[in-house]
């Protein structure tokens, strides 16, 4: 891999990491149309650990927000001879790690099959980009979006941990089931991002190390330079994405991205018709 398709890469998974998009959707499509994804096991591990870069950017974008947690747990534990309430943020770091459970069990039990030929599928991708688009608008019909961070339960921790759980289907995008989940559960637009983005730390870190030890005698066959410069990109590009979404849904709805995943699944169920991809 050169050092430009670093470059690009890296500024796909930065852009569509967090917009609910699909980031493996897009990786996938642009690797195959560049000639990288000879090896699914290997391009499975590119993309998990450049996915490092992004989650890098929502520890800085919300920095304060973990400070906070962390305070304010070790704040708790002292004071519980004294008090019975948790915090809010000792709450919201509570529900981070039920959320996280779905997809760290579902992965675990599942790893073949996405490691596999069949998540790299354009069909799959296509098919889940649609379906998903479906749910999204569905969700935007049908939530209220009248609940704060601090108005969620354990219960809606647990459904939206479900949810990103299902991005493991490539083309479903962990932001996009995440949100939408959040918008089923009467959450703000604005919260549902949010709380996704957090929702994001311990899977994307957990995975991306992994797949870094895993593949640590194969690094060379990828290239160290590429791997470093994607995900240095994906960084920069994440965190300024982050910003624009969380900014741009508190006036806007998710209809654009609806429309997207409509319009580019569609296109790849024609491609595949005429045999073009």
């Amino acid at each position: 891999m050169n050092l430009w398709y670093a470059i690009l890469l890296g500024t796909i998974q930065g852009l569509t990491e967090f917009l609910p998009i699909s980031s493996t959707a897009h990786l996938t499509l642009a690797g195959k149309m560049l000639g990288l994804v000879s090896d699914p096991q290997e391009w499975t591990a590119f993309i998990a650990i450049i996915q490092l870069g992004t989650v890098a950017a929502v520890i800085i974008y919300f920095l304060n927000d973990l400070l906070s947690m962390t305070k304010h747990i070790f704040a708790d534990l002292r004071s519980r001879g004294s008090s019975t309430t948790w915090s809010n943020e000792s709450r919201l770091a509570g529900k981070i790690i039920i959320g996280t459970l779905p997809v760290v069990v579902i992965g675990l039990a599942f790893k073949k099959i996405i490691e596999g030929t069949f998540t790299k599928e354009i069909s799959t991708i296509a098919t889940s980009l649609i379906v998903l688009a479906l749910v999204l608008w569905w969700a935007e019909k049908a939530g209220k979006r009248n609940r704060s961070q601090e108005q969620t339960t354990w219960r809606d921790a647990l459904i939206v941990g479900i949810a990103q759980a299902c991005a493991l289907i490539p083309g479903s995008s962990r932001s996009g089931t995440t949100i939408t989940a959040g918008l089923f559960l009467g959450l703000t637009r604005e919260t549902a991002a949010r709380f996704s983005f957090l929702l994001s730390i311990p899977a994307v870190v957990a995975s991306g190390l992994f797949e870094l030890y895993r593949i640590r005698h194969q690094i060379g066959d990828i290239g160290i330079a590429p791997l470093v410069i994607s995900t240095i990109v994906s960084g920069v590009v994440g965190y300024a994405t982050i910003a624009f979404l969380l900014k741009y849904l508190r006036t806007h709805s998710t209809g654009v991205f609806i429309v997207y995943r409509l319009s580019l699944g569609a296109l790849l169920w024609i491609l595949l018709s005429m045999n073009s991809i």
